[in-house]
């Protein structure tokens, strides 16, 4: 999908306050995504980058402020109303379920998808993981790490969302396989999913990106174009070890 300024907002957060019960994590956080965009969120360990996620998802509600998809709000939908609206997650962790094989995680992923559709839709994660489709039948614990993230990616694409968020895709894999997770994360994008991403590795996430958020204490401190933040003196000493 063309990367055009005049593209709609898909998903807006408006001065979002949320936490855990009276620990609040989340001050005046306010984001937006455009349609056929991929937005990075940067930030060290435990600033709020996954309670934005899951105040986004309905996980947490937040105690104040707007959250909008397709220019709807969403603050007070449960979880799974809000995924059906067209959310796909691809979790930290992968958190694939490993006694299942790979065709029965898809089919999970798939749960309100037609029969036709979803052969659409394994027909299509398959020619982007191929690898999943040689291992359609393996139990999901024997896969590698990167296999796990490829299956944990295709499963949250199975329903064809419009908003695919993914949580640290790449932890804990090698380079060249973080790399190649990448490579489909562009793919999937050209094919006109907007992606919102959070990730360690901030060189690669501001180089796949158009536009990037770096939160430090619950707060964003800066918002700017990736191609702006990966030059940045501050994000390229502080998130990427750059002097």
């Amino acid at each position: 999908m063309a990367k055009d300024s005049n593209n709609k907002n898909l998903l807006t957060l408006e001065n979002i306050e949320s936490g855990y019960g009276k620990v609040k994590v989340l001050h005046n956080v306010s984001l937006k995504i455009k349609e056929g965009q991929i937005v990075t969120i940067v930030g060290a360990n435990g600033v709020g980058k996954s309670t934005t996620i899951k105040t986004i998802l309905g996980l947490i509600k937040p105690s104040s402020g707007q959250i909008k998809f397709k220019n709807e709000l969403i603050n007070s939908l449960e979880t799974y109303k809000i995924i059906a609206k067209g959310i796909g997650y691809s979790p930290e962790g992968r958190e694939v379920f490993g006694n299942l094989n790979v065709y029965e995680n898809l089919r999970i992923g798939a749960y309100t998808v037609s029969k036709d559709d979803f052969t659409k839709r394994l027909e299509e994660v398959y020619q982007l993981f191929p690898r999943l489709k040689e291992r359609k039948n393996q139990e999901a614990s024997s896969l590698s790490g990167g296999e796990q993230q490829m299956l944990a990616i295709a499963r949250a694409l199975m329903q064809d969302p419009d908003l695919l968020i993914l949580d640290e895709p790449s932890l804990g894999l090698a380079p060249i396989i973080a790399e190649e997770i990448f490579n489909r994360l562009a793919e999937i994008n050209q094919m006109g999913t907007t992606i919102l991403l959070i990730e360690q590795n901030v060189n690669l996430a501001l180089h796949l990106s158009d536009h990037a958020y770096v939160m430090e204490k619950g707060k964003f401190v800066l918002d700017e174009k990736a191609s702006i933040l990966a030059q940045n003196d501050y994000v390229k000493k502080t998130y990427m070890g750059i002097a």
